[in-house]
Order: C-alpha cells, then structure tokens, then sequence
C-alpha cells in the first residue's frame, strides 16, 4: 500500500497490541454463535427453546416490569435469531465450496462466500447483533467495521456508479455524499435501536457510548489532519449530549483522538494512564 504500512492496520479496528489485531467476524450467523456459545450441534437447536423453561421459571417470580423486559429480550433475540438460520445455511455452504475448490472463502465473491449479497441486509444484521449484545449484557464494548480502507464495494441502490474507494476521491461529489449519507444512518439505526430497548430508568442508549468515526478528512487530498465524527449516547449521564464540538484550531497535542479515547475509558470507570499516542484525556472546554 501507498503508506508502506500493512493492509491490516486499515482492514481492523480492534488490536490486541500494536501489531497483532483481534481477528474480526464477518459472518453473522458466526458473531450470533459466539456471542451465545450456540456451538457444535447447539448450533440446530433455538436459543429460545434451550431457555424456555428458565425464562418461564423466571417469569413467574419476577414483578409485572421485570417480566416485560423478559419479553422483551426473548423477543429481540428471536427475531434476531430467525434472520440468522436464514443465512446459516449459506454460509456452510460456502465453507463446504471452499475446501471443495481450495479457493478460500476471502477470494470468494457475494454471495458465493456466504455472505448476504445486499449489504444493506448484512449491515443491518450486524448492527441488530451488536445491540442485542448490549440489552443482554452479553459484551459492553464492540468494534463494528462496515467498510474497509480502498473498499470496492459498489451501492446500485444508491444510483453509485463508482466503487466506495474510486467514490471517496472525489469527496465533494454527490455520489459520494450519498454513500456517505448511508453509512450515517447505520450509525443512526444502531442509536435508535438501543434507544429503544429500556434499561431501568434510562433506555441501554443512554447508558452507553456510541462512536461513528472515518479515519480521513479528504480522500481527494488524503489529508487525515483531522477527522470528522459523531457520537451517540450519555454513557450513565457522564457525557453531555446535543453540542457541536470543534477541534480544529487546537495544536496537535491537545486534540489527539487517542485522547478521546482517553477520555471515554476514564468514564467507563478504566482509570488507564494512557492510550495509544495519548497521556492526557479530551479537554472540552
């Protein structure tokens, strides 16, 4: 690549340390059954059905709000469940076609490699995982890469003609905003999904932290001098929300976003000394 760095470190987000990245899950069906330990021949059965009992065990003990979040949550995961078997098979498919052909799954195109051919329904997907993930508490912190650096996805239904990484080089195009458009309303789908989903007072939106980052300002100049962002959720009522925050103007030091890092995982209650290139936290003010 241009940059003489490695294609891993614009193809993962998520590092276990500064050389060696946490392998990423693109297949739905797999993230579903990791996040649910649904292994070996659990993988046929309904997470439901293996709960049933329990949950109906459970429902009789506990208080009229207490059971509409059970319902609530064995609702969410069937729904997200039943969209999942509808994909499983393929994706077995596609491990079978691979050790058949010995052409690996990555060279494979949609839907051959047993991915969903329409991103949006993959994308969509992946975000719902992610939230479900959080109303269960099965994680509290997820990475979700939906485009990788020099992408060739293409967007037919966004009347794109050229792929995402020709598209980003000409940034002021209509065509690119458009793609772009699109990728901050899954950043917005996820928010409203957790908006929606009720945790005590509060719904699990306002008691995390969402965080919609692109690693350019210009792909026509390249210049990542600065990045734009969005964030998404008060995170227990540490972070205030509704403000446009600027940054520009600052000298590099202090506007690092290792620091914002910094910052949220002081909010988390991870009291770390330093993040990456950064010592000290986001100062707002």
């Amino acid at each position: 690549h241009e940059t003489n760095f490695s294609m891993a470190y614009s193809s993962h987000i998520s590092w276990q340390n500064a050389t060696s990245p946490v392998p990423m899950e693109v297949y739905p069906s797999l993230a579903f059954d990791s996040l649910f330990d649904n292994r070996g021949s659990r993988r046929n059965e309904s997470i439901l059905d293996r709960a049933r009992e329990h949950a109906a065990s459970l429902s009789r003990q506990v208080s009229a709000g207490d059971k509409a979040k059970l319902d609530e949550y064995m609702t969410s995961v069937r729904e997200v469940e039943k969209r999942i078997e509808r994909m499983r098979g393929g994706q077995q498919q596609a491990a079978e076609r691979s050790a058949e052909t010995g052409q690996a799954l990555a060279a494979m195109s949609r839907p051959d490699n047993g991915l969903p051919e329409d991103i949006r329904e993959h994308m969509q997907l992946m975000c719902d995982i992610v939230a479900l993930a959080f109303q269960t508490d099965r994680t509290r912190v997820a990475t979700l890469l939906l485009c990788r650096d020099i992408s060739g996805l293409f967007y037919p239904f966004l009347d794109a003609r050229n792929a995402h990484h020709s598209a980003s080089h000409n940034d002021l195009s209509d065509e690119f905003e458009r793609i772009t458009r699109y990728y901050v309303s899954q950043f917005a789908y996820l928010a409203q999904r957790l908006d929606g989903m009720r945790e005590g007072e509060r719904s699990v939106l306002d008691n995390s932290c969402l965080l919609f980052v692109n690693n350019m300002w210009s792909g026509s100049k390249h210049d990542s001098t600065r990045v734009p962002l969005l964030m998404a959720g008060g995170l227990g009522g540490t972070i205030e929300t509704g403000r446009v925050l600027e940054f520009g103007d600052r000298a590099d030091e202090d506007r690092k976003l290792c620091s914002l890092y910094l910052s949220i995982l002081h909010k988390m209650g991870v009291k770390a000394d330093s993040f990456g290139d950064a010592e000290s936290v986001l100062v707002e003010g």
